[in-house]
């Protein structure tokens, strides 16, 4: 008669939760021995299973026992989220919303700053230059409280002007403008996908790039603005500068190269060359010529109202007979006017911090391509054409554009020729 053997499961649970002990029970003859053994579900990656041999006599029964422990990796651990950090996460897109909204509020309120103020010093000094015009061809008794009031005019526009020009609405309003942009970008990768579950290490990255754009962008006038003439142009940060962890990406479901190739390296090498030598290099020179225009127009301003001045308080001293004193309050009144209305009606502090603001672009782009080509491993970095594709929307081309212009760059590099084309086709 043949042998058999005939196999009773104790119990069967799901090896992903903490199960009761699984047995089987084989009931075998004396001779000859055959053991089968059950086959157990396939346990998770995280899970070690182990076995217990009973051994008895042949006569009775062998028992197999399994034990399914749950076990955590450290990148499991790292990865782990918590209430806390969700509630901390939404905390700062909360804060990130509230900064939007702050920063677009004051752009508001400075640009008014810019046409009131402009509007009033300009229509003061015009009326002080008419009365300063008229005081000579009246009589002594009416020519007094015509100097008077145009002494008194060009004083106030004199003291107006030298702190509109001191602070420069127009520049403060493109600061604001240009931090609840860069919130408003911030905002929207915050909420991006993948989000839903944050981890600390996400929140403290959160803080950081929020602190740095508020001390990029500061909202107080007093002890935190940013300075106006600095001796030296310097392009805008507003990313933090310290080297933050490397992201740790997985590979799976992609190629080993997670995207990235010799020819690609190359290629970013290049745009990074580019945008160093060509775009944040001419920016960087155009903000410093702005840079000493503004300068000029801001001390000559106040300095022409206060000859203005001067000329018209001699009026006081000499009544009607002082006729060259009025003609020199005439002609600095009006040239004042036209200095002031070319400064702040052209808005020349707002191209000093679009130049400024620009450079500050180039440079963040020129450090995120360096910092990703600098890790070492393909799996530690973005996906190879994503991080291409980014590139290219952020210089206004298509990845077929990128490649053509590394190609010109690597030609003009070989040759010793200055690129004659910009890297960025959006400013």
């Amino acid at each position: 008669m043949a042998c058999y053997s005939s196999i009773r499961t104790i119990s069967s649970t799901s090896p992903f939760s903490n199960p009761p002990p699984r047995a089987a029970a084989i009931s075998v003859p004396k001779l000859p021995i055959r053991i089968s053994l059950p086959k157990f579900p396939t346990s998770s990656a995280n899970q070690t299973r182990h076995l217990t041999f009973q051994v008895q006599p042949l006569s009775e029964t062998i028992r197999v026992t399994e034990h399914v422990i749950p076990t955590t990796t450290p990148e499991a651990a790292v990865t782990t989220t918590s209430p806390v950090a969700a509630e901390l996460y939404y905390a700062v897109l909360e804060s990130i919303a509230d900064r939007i909204e702050m920063h677009g509020n004051v752009a508001v309120q400075r640009d008014n700053w810019n046409s009131l103020l402009l509007s009033s010093i300009n229509m003061s000094i015009l009326a002080a230059t008419t009365m300063a015009a008229v005081s000579p061809s009246v009589s002594a008794d009416h020519s007094l409280p015509l100097a008077l009031g145009s002494t008194i005019l060009f004083a106030a526009a004199t003291g107006l002007l030298a702190i509109m020009n001191t602070i420069q609405p127009s520049q403060l309003a493109e600061e604001q403008r240009n931090a609840a942009r860069l919130f408003r970008q911030l905002h929207s990768k915050l909420n991006g996908p993948g989000k839903a579950q944050p981890t600390k290490a996400q929140v403290e990255d959160a803080v950081e790039k929020v602190l740095a754009i508020d001390r990029a962008y500061p909202l107080p006038l007093l002890g935190k603005m940013i300075p106006k003439f600095p001796t030296k142009f310097q392009p805008a940060v507003w990313w933090p500068r310290t080297e933050s962890p490397k992201r740790r990406r997985s590979a799976k479901g992609r190629n080993s190269n997670n995207g990235w190739s010799e020819e690609l390296e190359a290629e970013m090498r290049e745009v990074s060359g580019a945008l160093k030598s060509k775009d944040k290099e001419d920016y960087e020179k155009l903000g410093s010529l702005m840079l000493k225009i503004n300068k000029t127009l801001a001390v000559s301003g106040p300095v022409l109202s206060g000859v203005a001045t001067a000329a018209s308080a001699m009026g006081l001293v000499n009544g009607s007979n002082n006729g060259w004193a009025a003609a020199v309050a005439v002609a600095a009144g009006a040239m004042a006017t036209a200095v002031n209305t070319l400064e702040h009606g052209g808005q020349i502090g707002m191209v000093v911090e679009m130049y400024r603001n620009c450079a500050g672009f180039f440079n963040q782009l020129e450090e995120s391509i360096d910092s990703t080509l600098g890790e070492s491993g393909f799996e530690e970095r973005e996906n190879g054409e994503v991080f291409a594709m980014k590139v290219g929307l952020a210089l206004g081309r298509s990845p077929a554009e990128v490649r053509e212009l590394a190609g010109k760059c690597a030609y003009s590099r070989e040759e010793g020729t200055p690129l004659e084309e910009f890297t960025s086709k959006l400013f």
